[in-house]
């Protein structure tokens, strides 16, 4: 058995098991699904942090046959120092029995020297029908926690902390869905009184934890600067004509399009810096995507959202936006407000799409005429310089500091990003750009609320 903390979370189906593994081992790859028996075996899901796992979480099936499992080892009692081995030789007799699959599959990890986090739904009232596998477990010896999910809205946790309290060593409320990075140490803390051994690896965790959140809370807010000074730069110049020379335009695009990069590099050095990556040497090959300019064809297809997505956004956006007209008319628009501006919100981003920056001539206070070329209004460049921005922290953050070759991009990753974006997620990130560029300075909650967002996809 290895003193690497180990925890299996088991319990009945349906309950939630899932969301909790995906939380505490922050690992989207883990399946899961309204409806029970999605998890058929025990997959176990590392939680590594610069290369070193941490701990690790094992997904198992739910309980499909407690009682019948708990008759046979009561038939078998041979007192209670010898009930591990009675747990175990059920394992060994019924490894192939189909009737006990589940329960084998999830008692292995455990006689293998897990820990177990035992999952009920606080939101449904506890049964006695429970009872059954909660001492399937105590026969174990094993370090024992139980978590109380709250999957739907109703509130029986006091009843199950007084039956839970009864065969298990700490019982904790946990939301899995809603749970804070805070609740997530605090879990991990309590994690280590379960077993000694345990103790100061997994306050070693807590501490790495606490630090690569806040590296990753940094790293947002260095995203979201980006961002908002990108889509609000513009080059301004004096000019002789209402309707400037071509060349005039271009040379100012041009400047603009340099001062972009410029700030692209400096936000990459400052993520680099955060991690403290700021010695190593980048290496992208010709092919990598993060090598491709921020303005080329190539960085649009890869990181861009695709026209069916920028429509949708766009819409979903205007319908929002419209959606207000509709409560000043106290419903009497019967929704046009709202359908109008669905259509020209999702029209508006396929226009975006084929331009790159403002152009106007405005008139200026002293006289004379003043050529702008900016901000950048194309509606896809915020979700390229977003998609390059999320790539570039991923392959910095996991890079262990014991390796000292250059930094490698894997130029497959980022084809994916925009398809692993919820479209919710995608409307609400589309508000904020909007507002950038229709050259209004974000707030400094509006601020939080758009590093929120990214620092949510950073961690996903």
């Amino acid at each position: 058995m290895s003193d690497l903390p180990r925890f299996a979370v088991v319990g009945h189906p349906n309950k939630g098991k899932s969301s909790i593994v995906a939380t505490l081992a922050e690992d989207d790859a883990v399946r899961i699904s309204p409806l029970p028996g999605t998890t058929t075996d025990a997959r176990t899901y590392p939680m590594r942090v610069d290369g070193e796992t941490l701990y690790e979480l094992i997904d198992t099936p739910g309980f499909q046959r407690p009682r019948e499992a708990l008759d046979w080892l009561k038939r078998n009692d041979r007192g209670a120092e010898a009930r591990p081995a009675v747990l175990a030789q059920f394992l060994a007799e019924h490894r192939e029995d189909p009737r006990f699959h589940d329960e084998c599959a999830l008692l292995a990890p455990i006689l293998d020297g897990a820990g177990i986090l035992y999952v009920v739904d606080g939101a449904h009232p506890y049964s006695r029908e429970y009872e059954a596998e909660m001492e399937v477990l105590r026969w174990s010896g094993r370090p024992r926690m139980a978590l109380i999910n709250l999957i739907g809205a109703g509130d029986h946790v006091a009843e199950w902390r007084t039956a839970l309290g009864q065969f298990f060593a700490i019982v904790r409320v946990f939301d899995a869905q809603h749970a804070d990075f805070d609740k997530r140490i605090e879990l991990l803390r309590a994690f280590g009184e379960l077993h000694e051994a345990w103790a100061q690896p997994l306050r070693r965790a807590a501490e790495i934890l606490a630090q690569e959140h806040s590296r990753r809370r940094r790293a947002a807010a260095e995203i979201a600067d980006l961002l908002c000074d990108a889509l609000t730069m513009a080059e301004r110049a004096p000019t002789e004509n209402a309707e400037p020379a071509t060349e005039e335009v271009r040379r100012l695009r041009a400047e603009l399009e340099n001062r972009v990069r410029k700030r692209e590099r400096r936000a990459r050095e400052a993520v680099q810096e955060i991690y403290q990556h700021r010695g190593v040497a980048r290496e992208e090959a010709q092919a990598s995507f993060l090598d491709a300019d921020v303005f080329s064809a190539t960085a649009f297809s890869v990181f861009g959202l695709s026209n069916a997505q920028l429509a949708m956004t766009g819409a979903v956006s205007g319908a929002v936006a419209a959606g207000g007209i509709d409560l000043l008319l106290g419903g009497a628009s019967l929704g046009l407000a709202a359908a109008a501006g669905a259509v020209v919100g999702g029209a508006g981003a396929l226009l975006g799409a084929r331009e790159i920056a403002k152009v106007r001539v405005l008139g200026q206070r002293l006289g004379g005429l003043e050529l702008v070329v900016g901000p950048i209004s194309a509606a896809n460049f915020p979700w390229v310089l977003l998609g390059r921005a999320a790539l570039h922290h991923r392959v910095v953050a996991e890079r262990n500091h014991a390796r000292r070759e250059a930094l490698v991009v894997d130029v497959t990753e980022g084809a994916r990003l925009a398809d692993r974006i919820d479209a919710s997620v995608r409307s609400r990130l589309e508000g904020y750009f909007k507002r950038l560029r229709a050259d209004l300075e974000l707030d400094s909650e509006a601020r939080s609320g758009l590093r929120r967002e990214i620092e949510s996809l950073l961690s996903s």
